[in-house]
């Protein structure tokens, strides 16, 4: 990866609104150079997707949200990832990760109601064939995600760019 496109993510990372004019006003680059490393992240499937960060707590009609460690017997020839496919499609399921440790498998659930995402653990995910067990921690207060304070302090950080 070159210096360019690690700078380009590192930027992206922060803020996903940035247009491939700022990021290279930004660095010091040609707009056609930002936006043709850009393709080409986009293209080796090393930049899928843009995401922004809602602070729930603040929205009305926000959902409730888990962590559930899930126990699994690894299939013989598939390992983890047949499960984790079939649990990956759920729309409920917000993330998934193969995990060391106590568990073999963290997701995250989203649910209207603390109900809606009961009858998901009980009634889809603990009865797959391989899961062993499962246990549900309903998130109860969000400090920090994906690098965004959402609690005291809370000050927005822009880029330096100049014209």
């Amino acid at each position: 990866m070159s210096e360019l496109q690690k700078n380009i993510i590192a930027l992206v990372k922060q803020d996903g609104r940035l247009s491939a004019e700022m990021i290279a006003k930004t660095l010091g680059a040609s707009t056609a150079d930002v936006q043709k490393e850009i393709d080409a992240l986009v293209q080796k499937g090393q930049m899928v997707g843009y995401s922004v960060v809602i602070d729930d707590q603040n929205t009305v009609g926000s959902e409730v949200e888990a962590w559930i460690e899930v126990k699994v017997t690894p299939q013989r020839t598939q390992g983890y990832d047949s499960l984790a496919a079939q649990i990956a499609a759920y729309p409920q399921v917000k993330d998934l990760y193969l995990m060391s440790g106590s568990y073999d498998l963290a997701v995250t659930v989203r649910g209207n109601n603390l109900h809606e995402v009961s009858n998901f653990v009980h009634e889809k995910l603990a009865v797959m064939d391989n899961v062993i067990s499962t246990t549900t921690h309903f998130i109860l207060k969000c400090y920090k995600v994906v690098g965004v304070n959402l609690v005291g302090g809370k000050t927005e950080k822009r880029l330096p760019f100049s014209d």
